[in-house]
């Protein structure tokens, strides 16, 4: 369901320099199926299609079937790994205009994952006197931007239906047996998932972390864990260049060492933006630690042919560019025939979008190699359910491939928490006056 081309990058990836890749590769990989390295406690995604709890995805979906009879807008609060994944489900299947055609689903917004009091309150209004219920999803309750989110919308909703209606309106996806929120959800009587201990929060989207809000959109959950599943029995098992991953991530690298220190990942769709989202904290998190890994950016063409473009093209000599093809639409629109022919564009009359979209990719794709921007294309069957599935899995396996390949634990993120230790001494938090008094000489 996925290949990927690397013809265009041919100027710094031959075949040898793949071949002389390759032992890493196959030990990258035998580390990762093993779970042999650094960061092998949050290898459950590996096997997650073969080992999801049944139990627990029977009670998604019937969670999501009463949400949706009971509900108009559902807000579903988490930040990173907690949320980008479902909405990335979203805008890719179902469209960027979801919530303003939702085929009968609850409209579905995301908060906690900002600061912004303009935000916040913009989801409130369009909420308005609506019904509505809260998937919050934290593993520990107490990150600063789902927990004031959460805070504030509790307070809501409870207003609202009082606290012994509300508690039947908030879903908590969270720690099994500690942290903030599970206490709370156990205390208050909330139905409860769980964010599994051995699967980080950016390799999550497809346990009950993103499949609540996944399966609330109207979205086919089974099909998205078989398309996983597919992805599993193809990527775990060959050990070669016949597996996609290891184009990817060998060609990738190989430019890497070549001085191809950016990757900008590109769609000539705009249901992928999200995608891209998620796709940037996968690779950014667990690739970049240790004075290495391979910047991950993203653009949406061909709007930003119009703005990054002329970067890409004439800019410094530090990019690679990966673009993802979805295949042919659902259905399609001809250009029409004007017979003045104000715009000059007669010369499309009859050619479908699709058609001129297509290419405009190839045009690109040309362009950016002749400027010494070498391309690869990672082309997908289609953009349903499975095929997010299939995507969802394959850059996983790509990245926990790659970060072994590059010498990192791919599966930790020790730098993320330099900011939050600053920002909790500046909010005053007990504990962090030392720091704030550090802080304030500086």
């Amino acid at each position: 369901m996925i290949n990927v081309d690397i013809t265009r990058t041919k100027s710094l990836v031959t075949d040898k320099e793949l071949d002389l890749i390759a032992p890493r590769l196959a030990a990258a990989h035998d580390t990762l199926v093993a779970g042999t390295g650094a960061g092998s406690d949050f290898l459950g995604w590996v096997r997650l299609p073969d080992e999801i709890d049944r139990e627990e995805l029977a009670r998604v979906k019937k969670c999501a079937e009463k949400i949706k009879s009971d509900s108009d807008v559902l807000v579903v609060i988490g930040i990173g790994g907690s949320y980008l994944g479902a909405r990335a489900a979203i805008e890719f299947i179902k469209g960027n205009t979801y919530n303003q055609r939702t085929g009968g689903c609850p409209e579905v917004y995301f908060a906690g994952n900002n600061l912004s009091t303009d935000y916040l309150n913009e989801i409130i209004e369009i909420i308005g006197d609506r019904n509505f219920s809260i998937n919050v999803i934290s593993k520990s309750g107490s990150t600063t931007e789902p927990a004031v989110a959460f805070r504030l919308f509790k307070n809501l909703i409870e207003k609202k239906y009082g606290k012994e209606e509300a508690k039947h309106r908030i879903y908590a996806t969270t720690d099994k047996c500690r942290g903030a929120l599970k206490n709370l959800a156990t205390n208050e009587g909330y139905e409860t998932f769980v964010v599994p201990d051995n699967i980080g929060g950016r390799y999550s989207v497809l346990t009950a972390v993103g499949l609540l809000t996944m399966a609330v959109a109207g979205i086919d959950i089974d099909a998205a864990l078989l398309g996983a599943k597919k992805a599993m029995d193809k990527l775990t098992v060959t050990k070669d260049f016949s597996n996609p991953a290891w184009t990817y991530v060998g060609a990738r690298n190989v430019m890497y060492e070549k001085g191809k220190k950016i990757e900008i990942l590109a769609c000539f769709e705009p249901k992928f933006k999200y995608m891209a989202e998620w796709w940037k904290q996968l690779y950014g998190e667990s690739e970049g630690k240790d004075n290495v890994g391979i910047f991950p950016a993203s653009v949406e063409f061909t709007a930003d042919l119009h703005s990054m473009g002329q970067y890409i093209q004439q800019g410094e000599r530090i990019l690679m560019e990966t673009v993802v093809s979805l295949g042919k639409p659902a259905s399609d629109i001809i250009v029409p025939e004007n017979p003045e022919d104000f715009d000059g564009l007669n010369y499309l009359a009859g050619k479908s979008v699709d058609f001129v979209n297509e290419n405009a990719y190839k045009g690109t794709a040309i362009a950016h190699e002749d400027g010494g921007v070498p391309n690869m294309c990672i082309s997908l069957s289609g953009s349903d359910a499975e095929s997010f599935g299939y995507m969802v899995y394959f850059f996983e396996f790509a990245c926990g491939l790659s970060g072994y390949t590059l010498g990192v634990n791919p599966f930790d993120q020790p730098g993320v928490e330099a900011y939050k230790k600053n920002m909790f001494a500046l909010l005053g938090k007990p504990g962090y006056e030392e720091l704030l008094k550090e802080i304030l000489e500086k």
